[in-house]
């Protein structure tokens, strides 16, 4: 399944997995033989940590690794349509709020990207400028219209 990623998020990508093949492996394997220096494996909580902090950065490399080799880079183009990729203004009652659609291990709600497979990022696809929305929300019904895409 392809990952469709801007260039900044498969960069972003590249960079913790270079970071954690050639820094934090060798952070864990120092901890280890520390660990291990002390005798009976068994008994020893430092060193059942430092295997599972090894486990779990391996199972983060090889989900890196997976997300790098199925990436698709988003080509943004301007149809006048949303689409992943396109950055989009949507007025509320009270203002307004932009966001980007991206894939999901893209997501980063504080910087104003999410994913086209969240409720929203559903709603907004295929739509065009002055398209309205509404999404349900545990606090009642929001009502967006689309003022750009870019």
């Amino acid at each position: 399944m392809a990952n469709y990623l801007t260039q900044e998020g498969l960069g972003k990508f590249k960079k913790e997995l270079d970071s954690l093949e050639n820094i934090e492996r060798k952070e864990i394997a120092k901890r280890l033989k520390h660990a291990a220096s002390f005798g009976d494996l068994s008994e020893n909580a430092d060193y059942k940590e430092a295997k599972e902090a090894q486990a779990f950065l391996e199972g983060r490399i090889l989900k890196l690794r997976k997300i790098i080799a199925n990436a698709r880079i988003i080509e943004r183009k301007e149809t006048g349509r949303v689409e992943i990729g396109s950055i989009v203004t949507l007025l509320l009652n009270d203002g307004q709020e932009s966001f980007q659609i991206v894939d999901p291990e893209e997501v980063d709600v504080l910087k104003g990207k999410i994913s086209y497979q969240s409720p929203l990022g559903k709603l907004l696809l295929g739509k065009i400028k002055g398209n309205k929305v509404i999404i349900e929300t545990p606090q009642g019904k929001i009502k967006y219209e689309i003022f750009e895409i870019k």
